[in-house]
């Protein structure tokens, strides 16, 4: 074995696909692990990181994120983004395609996107393409560009640069897409259901949750799953359903999954964290689209984790200035609906996750491995293996924090985790064999690259 440029090791690494962490030295060379091999096997003179009996786990790989630039930096950017994303132990993400100004529906925006995003990464960074009405001509130019797949909304975005499709808008893409062989991220909520629901709850108080919930109805959520997996059937197009919030969709989510049809789902932190009795009036730092709903649907986003009717978890990281979230009113129908969770999405996973039972080593699946699978990154990224880039973040499981939102790295601190304690200290994040955050301190600048599909 060539000697190693470093040695990160541990007595807690999750090698592999392993279940629970055991001793190990991982060996780096120009950014790739070559060995994972016994804690003691540390050649003479090699530098080393000793992790101590912090765990040392793949990067994480969030695939779901909302940067804004260009065109609205001032909601978030990718420098504040990422920088965030590696204090959180985010090692690779890809970006949404709406909230930039253009979106990412044509080659030539997307260009536009990578010359923005260029010098400013501090994690690696790909992006999706967007599916919008009268865009099919070009989703086989994007995606030879190098976008690792495409989204689509059922229903209004919130922006008027990514309208949502029709039926006979996705009816037209779907084989397209199967033909490319590109996966379809949908935000699934039916339409004509939203629009009801919503009429009805306008004439309800506006800073009350339960207006909000009663707005977005968890059927819709079915609807749109079950037209979803119909329409992508007959050519077997590879479907992923996006931040799954109602434990309605799960029974379709399986059926559909046992009838053979290519479909995976992913639901978010704030799914598994929050419950709607806990939202105050007023409080839109909790909204979000789909909502975060009762108890026993969080419950059973947690059981369905453990069977794997869900693949994995995502951020869903959707920020916005804080004059947005109008809390000047507390009216849940003009606040801009998203959670900016970031850089605390292992924390708060791990936080709900430990008391139920679940260990570390199925974390690194639904943040690492599952998500690197969507991407088609998994020769890559999301495990700590031979070949792999050594993508690695290193963290205390037994130690706390309560949530200070100035400490956080986002560009804007509004959060609904503001005061919560958290368990899960991140230590260091390593990209590629080089320590991008240290304990607070961002040693490396930004080093992230641009990742193409076509270079996975």
């Amino acid at each position: 074995m060539s000697t190693p440029d470093l040695i990160v090791r541990s007595k807690r690494v999750l090698a592999g696909d392993a279940a629970e962490p055991s001793p190990a030295a991982i060996h780096i060379q120009h950014g790739i692990i070559i060995a994972v091999s016994p804690y003691d096997d540390v050649p003479s003179g090699a530098p080393t990181y000793d992790a101590g009996e912090d765990l040392v786990m793949p990067g994480i790989v969030d695939t779901h994120v909302h940067i804004n630039e260009p065109g609205r930096a001032d909601w978030e950017g990718f420098t504040t983004a990422t920088r965030a994303a590696a204090a959180g132990g985010v090692t690779t993400l890809i970006e949404m395609p709406l909230n930039s100004i253009p979106a990412t529906t044509t080659a030539l925006a997307f260009r536009e996107k990578l010359a923005t995003a260029a010098g400013k990464l501090w994690v690696d960074t790909g992006f999706w393409g967007g599916v919008v009405p009268g865009n099919l001509h070009e989703l086989g130019p994007l995606w030879q560009e190098g976008v690792f797949g495409f989204k689509c909304f059922l229903v209004p975005s919130g922006v008027d640069e990514f309208p949502h499709v029709t039926e006979d808008d996705l009816r037209a893409a779907v084989p397209v897409l199967a033909k490319l062989g590109a996966p379809l991220l949908a935000h699934s909520e039916d339409p004509t259901i939203i629009e009801s629901a919503s009429r009805a709850a306008a004439k309800l108080p506006a800073n009350r949750y339960s207006s909000w919930l009663a707005s977005r109805p968890a059927v819709a959520e079915t609807k749109a799953i079950e037209l979803l997996a119909h329409l992508a059937t007959p050519s077997n197009t590879r479907l992923h359903i996006v931040h799954v919030s109602s434990s309605a969709a799960l029974e379709l989510i399986r059926k559909s999954k046992a009838t053979g049809i290519t479909l995976t789902a992913e639901t978010c932190p704030h799914y598994l964290t929050f419950t709607a009795g806990e939202i105050t009036d007023g409080a839109t730092e909790f909204k979000c689209a789909p909502p975060i709903r009762e108890a026993e649907h969080r419950d059973q986003l947690w059981a369905a984790l453990g069977d794997g009717t869900l693949d994995f978890i995502a951020s869903d990281h959707s920020p916005c200035p804080p004059e947005m979230k109008r809390k000047d009113t507390g009216d849940f129908f003009a606040a801009w609906g998203g959670i900016a969770s970031l850089e605390l999405a292992l924390a708060a996973v791990w936080t709900s996750a430990r008391p139920r039972g679940y260990p570390v080593g199925r974390l690194a699946e639904w943040l690492c491995r599952g998500p690197a699978r969507l991407a088609g990154l998994s020769q890559r990224k999301g495990s700590i293996a031979t070949g792999r880039d050594a993508d690695l973040v290193i963290w205390n499981p037994e130690a706390s924090f309560r949530v200070d939102p100035e400490k956080l790295h986002q560009r804007h601190k509004q959060t609904p985790y503001a005061g919560r304690t958290l368990d899960a200290v991140v230590t260091a994040t390593f990209l590629r064999g080089r320590k991008i955050f240290e304990r607070g301190e961002f040693p490396a600048g930004p080093i992230g690259t641009i990742l193409k599909r076509t270079d996975a």
